[in-house]
């Protein structure tokens, strides 16, 4: 009889001790839980550090304006000097030049180099941003932009928004849509 009560005691409290349920493991978390895609909040903080670690600083030539933004050719880093980087749209009858052999870094506020497209911009007192003028500001990533370039020839090029919380929407829209399917069924 005592024996029993002891086996009886000490599998009381085995239960008692488990508070887990099916799925669960002895680490308190839940396999299901580490499955499960992140949440739209999780997700959104996770591609604005994206963004912010992405970011590039822009100072290039516009080469065209399209109504959804610009297609700049970036790398014009005598851009940057005084008086001229008091505003993000400078003339085109300023003086500059693209610098020769720049490779664009890794690290946040690297220099962008290449041909992008450029949205979201500033507000311009007075002034609209024109063919051959130069935009010095601070962008961020937000995917990539096909154009059209001459005739049929259609560019894609990297996508950059001069607005954070923009970046972030775009971002967050792409990555909540679902990719293209192959148009032969194959992946």
């Amino acid at each position: 009889m005592k024996l029993a009560m002891l086996i009886l005691m000490a599998a009381w409290s085995v239960v008692s001790q488990t508070n887990a349920g099916p799925g669960d493991s002895p680490t308190g978390v839940s396999e299901t839980q580490t499955n499960q895609a992140p949440s739209a909040v999780q997700l959104a903080e996770e591609i604005r550090a994206a963004c912010i670690q992405g970011r590039r600083s822009i100072c290039g030539r516009i080469l065209r304006v399209l109504p959804e933004g610009l297609v700049v050719e970036t790398g014009y880093t005598n851009l940057l000097r005084e008086p001229l980087n008091q505003s993000w749209l400078v003339s085109g009858t300023v003086t500059a030049s693209r610098a020769t052999n720049l490779i664009e870094g890794n690290e946040p506020n690297s220099l962008c180099v290449g041909t992008i497209f450029l949205t979201d911009l500033p507000k311009a007192r007075g002034a609209r941003p024109q063919q051959y003028d130069y935009v010095i500001l601070c962008g961020y990533p937000a995917g990539q932009h096909t154009y059209t370039s001459v005739g049929e020839l259609h560019k894609t090029v990297r996508r950059f928004s001069a607005s954070l919380d923009k970046a972030v929407k775009l971002n967050f829209a792409a990555a909540q849509t679902p990719p293209p399917a192959h148009p032969t069924g194959e992946k």
